[in-house]
């Protein structure tokens, strides 16, 4: 076969230049599944805290010098080269970015502590557990008050079951999760007027039955839902319209530190103080979330413009790293990405994925393997995200020290190995073009979809597809181009037949338990993979049984030992996650057990200090 390497010393060299040329973000992100913090009781398998040596690379939080004003206007950047999709609704939303922009105005009942535990401290809501009979109480405290001064009632609490179990629900999260509350599969398919498993035992209390309880209550996991929705407003409008309706795109009612003041669609979001935040009036007067192209991100944290910035990305690093009017804060993210593989389709009618290994392009393990082993990670994280990302072994990130399999090798860049499972499969150069076609001697055209941003994503993905040339293989890009964020994920979830492999990422949340993301009926499982292997595995994670956690820490083993075999999802990166602070801001923090309270923000000066 005619090979067509790149040397490594002149890969470099072009990656120095492209990076100095460009200010580029990849637009890796992800849609966030932060509602379902996890784990055990409180004497088991909490996750521990890691002493990685990335955690020593930046602080955790800062403290600068000066009287704080009153009041102030916090202005915060979110790096983004699109609009955002603006559905302000925890039950309703599907990524990253509009989770970030509620959590300003967040309706949280729980706070979880270091360990990512739910906590009664500081909580709206305490939750007990009843292991023996399946079965949680709910409490929450008298006095919450919605932004708009409603109290907060139990009937708040029960709103969201009844919009995710509903059979005109639009979201995603009727999942199997979901399906373990009593009564929640009868309720979806219209054979019951409520779920049977919700039981409101006075004002303030709800008593939630399920089919089993596993340690993932104690972190949101089980079904358990974790936020409160405005009955008062939102309880008489039709589910099936509720995605597109204004108390979602234009008002919501929030129970946060903050609340929405004004919505420019795609663009901003400005929040005032909630004079009825429950543990105290916000210090600030409110927060202005405006929407800042990863181009000009640099130059405007430099001049001034933001006090803070998230997304940002590790590329933009070398761009800001001598700004004296900022300071970075950093910590191992709740993340990672990965090469999917389209292996089935989703089977909307009756709600399940189906796997079809043999109808599929992607259905050979061997093909899956080898171009899991053609891509050079190692090179990308390194030269692109300065070290500020590895490549992943697992689906479960470090962060989690108790279900990370450290002994995983994943898949490490190994081009001779590539070629020869390719070779060993039957995918071979039949006409001598230098590309190899399938075992039946057919062209081989493999479509990759892939999120767009600006140069430096592009030479990112121009480079993976030359890995993948290198060895043999004709990748080309689903649309002719790289696509639009909101516009990837839509084609990934609707199973484009353009698409036959994809590179997406998933934020954990604080419940690195696979139940959600990998199950049978979950939509969020886009290769489509499911077995009854998978199956017994996800679901032993989240099983009585898994109250063992020398068990259940064997599941998650298990479970990362089997996807790295039939390589229908491969690992890509763990991310370090990057917070440029402005030094007007007084006290901030990112530590996952002691995160800044929103309404404890100050500052000390009247705008943002400019480099």
């Amino acid at each position: 076969m005619k090979k067509q390497h790149w040397s490594l010393l002149a890969l470099l060299f072009a990656l120095v230049l492209a990076l100095a040329a460009c200010s580029g973000n990849t637009a890796e992100e992800k849609p966030e599944d932060t509602d379902k913090p996890e784990e055990t009781d409180t004497t088991t398998d909490a996750p521990e805290e890691t002493d990685t040596a990335s955690d020593a690379l930046f602080d955790l939080a800062v403290t600068n010098e000066g009287e704080a004003i009153d009041g102030g206007i916090l202005k915060v950047a979110m790096v983004k080269d699109e609009p955002f999709a603006g559905i302000f609704s925890w039950e309703l939303y599907e990524d990253a970015y509009d989770a970030d922009i509620m959590g300003y105005a967040s309706n949280s009942l729980f706070e979880v502590d270091g360990n990512f535990m739910i906590t009664d401290e500081g909580s709206i809501a305490s939750l007990d557990v009843d292991q023996e009979n399946n079965k949680v109480t709910v409490k929450i405290r008298e006095g919450v008050k919605w932004s708009d001064g409603e109290p907060l009632t139990i009937e708040d609490v029960i709103l969201p079951y009844l919009i995710i179990g509903h059979p005109d629900y639009t979201g995603v999260r009727y999942d199997s999760q979901f399906q373990n509350i009593i009564g929640a599969e009868e309720y979806n398919a219209g054979t019951a007027d409520t779920i049977s498993g919700l039981k409101q035992i006075d004002d303030h209390t709800l008593e939630i039955s399920f089919k089993q309880l596993s340690p993932a209550i104690f972190y949101g996991g089980d079904g358990l839902w974790t936020y409160a929705a405005p009955a008062h407003q939102i309880a008489d409008i039709p589910v099936a319209e509720l995605v597109e309706h204004d108390a979602v795109r234009k008002n919501p009612v929030t129970l946060g530190a903050f609340k929405f003041k004004n919505i420019v669609p795609g663009e901003s979001v400005e929040f005032e103080k909630n004079e009825h935040y429950w543990k105290g009036e916000p210090k600030l007067d409110g927060v202005i979330v405006q929407v800042v192209p990863s181009s000009s991100i640099s130059v405007a944290l430099g001049s001034g413009e933001y006090d803070l910035a998230f997304a940002f990305n590790a590329t933009k690093m070398p761009e800001i790293e001598n700004y004296e009017n900022i300071s970075v804060l950093g910590r191992p993210e709740l993340y990672y990405s990965y090469l999917g593989f389209k292996v089935g389709k989703f089977d909307t009618e009756n709600g399940i994925n189906v796997t079809d290994f043999e109808g599929s392009k992607m259905g050979d393990v061997k093909l899956r393997q080898a171009m899991g082993y053609a891509l050079d990670i190692e090179a990308v994280s390194e030269i692109y995200y300065n070290g500020l990302r590895e490549r992943a072994n697992s689906l479960i990130p470090p962060v989690f020290e108790s279900f990370y399999d450290a002994s995983l090798e994943g898949y490490v860049f190994d081009p001779a190995k590539a070629e020869s499972i390719l070779d060993e499969a039957g995918y071979v150069d039949v006409d001598g073009d230098g590309l190899r076609e399938d075992p039946n001697g057919e062209k081989l055209e493999i479509k990759l979809a892939a999120m767009s941003g600006d140069a430096t994503q592009e030479d990112i993905i121009s480079y993976y597809l030359q890995n993948w040339k290198d060895v043999g293989l004709n990748v080309t890009l689903t649309t002719g181009r790289l696509i639009e964020f909101n516009s990837f994920y839509d084609k990934v979830q609707a199973d484009d037949p353009e698409i036959d492999i994809f590179m997406g990422a998933w934020g954990t949340g604080t419940n690195p338990s696979p139940s959600g993301l990998y199950g049978a009926v979950d939509q969020f499982n886009f290769s489509r993979y499911t077995s009854d292997e998978l199956e017994a595995l996800v679901k032993g994670i989240d099983s009585p049984q898994a109250f063992d956690a020398e068990w259940r820490a064997e599941q998650f083993k298990a479970f990362q030992q089997h996807i790295e075999e039939v390589a229908t999802t491969i690992p890509m990166q763990f991310r370090y996650e990057i917070f440029p602070v402005n030094k007007r801001v007084k006290n901030y923090s990112v530590d996952y057990s002691e995160p800044t309270e929103l309404h404890e923000i100050e500052l000390v000066a009247e705008e943002p200090i400019a480099n």
